[in-house]
């Protein structure tokens, strides 16, 4: 059984993660407050989704040459300067154009430093890597947890959901000051996109589309969850938008958990165990027409949740055929596409039919990494069993 370590450069990765799901959680539920603020429709708010999906996409364009050029220590820590810039930035956008420029520069930021630290963390862990992933995925979630009541309440007593997001700066200049660890850089033979990168083997792509599924349904969830709140649950917008915390505490509860099974049962099938958990929830979340029930439901649906990215994102570097930065960039592909495409067709389809009609997105794309999931599943079990029959001792000619 593999040993997962944690040593100063771990902990410190697990804290630079934490700071860009301060921002990502914490900024999600405000698409309904812009949408108010701004007075646009429901359409206009989930192009906020879709400035994180370009930021997503050019990161994975240009990360591996500049994982090349400059190497991931640098990448992840002017992620981190991007995204403080962003939530700064917020204070004097007041102007659709200008949210929708920020929030993509945040994502960008956010592109180059996930795709450092989970290459990071798969070298440094060996085979604990996606255990080490998860954990640092749980890490992050926690800190999450906090985003959506700090800008929650700071909407709520008058001072505007930007002050409680640029809270992120200062830990990041702390953390900038007394870190003392460099993350490890990409070995010689993996060239992040060289002259000797290699195609990425079907297996990997199946684990990409399961990522662009999964994050299908977070950013659904993230960016509108807390509008199904008002529309069918009849919660307050301030309340709605720090009960966002409540799907955020089921991903703390379920990397915390994932992470130690991880240890034990193998990634394809956690995930297919995950996907139903978030299946349950979000048909409580969807039917419930009482806050406590929808909250309940929005929690069950994070219990799923917070195992989709760590295991979807380590099945792509397991099947990366040893090119984890390249695996990892292509990956933001993926995550970039689902924030572009789910959060634009669930605001369009609002506009038409409401917000909780429009819900029923979010199980399509659940049932679609399910099946993705299911045929890698069957394919890594065919290449096991191959895989040992190969080793075994040949008996064929022996007497009976």
């Amino acid at each position: 059984m593999p040993k997962l370590v944690r040593d100063r450069l771990t902990w410190v990765i697990y804290v630079q993660l934490s700071l860009w799901c301060y921002f990502l959680y914490g900024f999600g539920p405000v698409a309904p407050l812009l949408r108010d603020e701004l007075h646009i429709s429901r359409t206009l708010a989930s192009l906020h989704g879709t400035g994180f999906a370009v930021g997503g996409i050019v990161g994975g364009a240009v990360i591996p040459a500049l994982t090349r050029r400059y190497g991931r220590h640098r990448l992840i820590w002017s992620g981190l300067t991007l995204i403080c810039g962003a939530a700064a930035g917020m204070f004097a956008a007041h102007h659709l154009a200008l949210t929708l420029t920020f929030a993509t520069l945040a994502s960008f930021g956010g592109s180059l430093l996930v795709n450092g630290i989970v290459a990071a963390l798969t070298e440094h862990h060996g085979t604990a890597g996606p255990a080490a992933i998860s954990e640092a995925n749980a890490a992050a979630a926690a800190v999450g947890l906090v985003a959506p009541l700090v800008v929650g309440f700071a909407y709520g007593t008058g001072l505007g959901w930007r002050a409680g997001l640029v809270l992120v700066v200062v830990p990041t200049v702390l953390l900038a000051v007394f870190a003392g660890v460099r993350a490890p850089e990409p070995l010689q033979h993996d060239t992040a996109g060289g002259r000797r990168a290699r195609r990425l083997p079907a297996t990997y792509w199946l684990a990409a589309t399961s990522l662009f599924a999964t994050g299908s349904v977070e950013v659904c969830l993230t960016l509108w969850g807390s509008d199904v709140l008002r529309d069918h649950a009849h919660v307050s917008a301030g309340v709605a938008t720090a009960a966002v915390s409540t799907m955020i505490a089921g991903m703390v509860t379920g990397r915390i958990v994932g992470g130690r099974l991880l240890l034990r049962y193998r990634p394809t099938r956690m995930l297919l165990a995950a996907l139903a958990v978030s299946a349950a929830g979000f048909a409580l979340f969807w039917s419930a027409t009482v806050p406590w029930l929808a909250m309940a439901g929005l929690f069950g649906c994070g219990l799923g949740c917070g195992l989709h990215y760590p295991l979807g994102i380590g099945l792509a570097l397991a099947h990366s055929d040893g090119q984890p930065d390249l695996a990892a960039a292509r990956a933001s592909f993926a995550v970039g596409i689902s924030f572009a495409v789910a959060p634009f067709a669930l605001g369009s389809l609002a506009d038409r039919v409401g917000p909780h009609t429009a819900f029923l997105l979010v199980p399509a794309f659940l049932l679609l990494s399910a099946a993705v999931v299911t045929r890698l599943e069957r394919l890594t079990g065919r290449a096991t069993l191959k895989t040992a029959q190969t080793a075994a001792p040949v008996r064929a000619a022996e007497p009976v």
